[in-house]
């Protein structure tokens, strides 16, 4: 940090404060040559993790595709959609990981989904794993029941 006046870089923090809900910091700082007072903010530099596509392709990683698919799954079943998907969220964004398969992305929704709720389980492995007919899904289903 530089004295926006003289340039130094002598400064003290005089008083600290969080505003905006929490998500960042308000600073008074002042320089110990020329004594100029002056505020700085600090920002969380939150990170998106990106989502590498069966094809190769990247996008940003959006809980509402996330929300989409496991609604669908959990359409009238005792399970809270919404909760799952910023669960599933703040998972990823804990791991620190930059980039993350689709494929990595519906296990970890599977797993979640096989706790909490078979059949919306079964609906979830059926899109995510491509059940190409009856047999793949009966093998699914002998799986979860063992």
């Amino acid at each position: 940090m530089k004295c926006p006046s003289c340039g130094s870089v002598d400064i003290k923090v005089v008083d600290s404060r969080p505003v905006d809900e929490n998500n960042s910091i308000r600073r008074r700082r002042e320089c110990l040559s020329c004594q100029t007072r002056f505020t700085t903010y600090e920002v969380i530099d939150a990170f998106q993790p990106v989502v590498v596509k069966k094809d190769g392709t990247k996008e940003l990683f959006d809980k509402n595709k996330m929300l989409t698919g496991l609604m669908k799954a959990c359409e009238k079943r005792p399970v809270n959609a919404e909760a799952l998907a910023a669960e599933i969220e703040a998972e990823i964004h804990n791991s620190l990981r930059r980039e993350i398969t689709s494929s990595e992305l519906g296990e970890i929704a599977m797993e979640k989904l096989r706790k909490l709720d078979a059949v919306a389980y079964v609906r979830f492995a059926s899109v995510h794993r491509e059940f190409k007919d009856v047999e793949t899904f009966m093998e699914e289903l002998k799986t979860l029941k063992n």
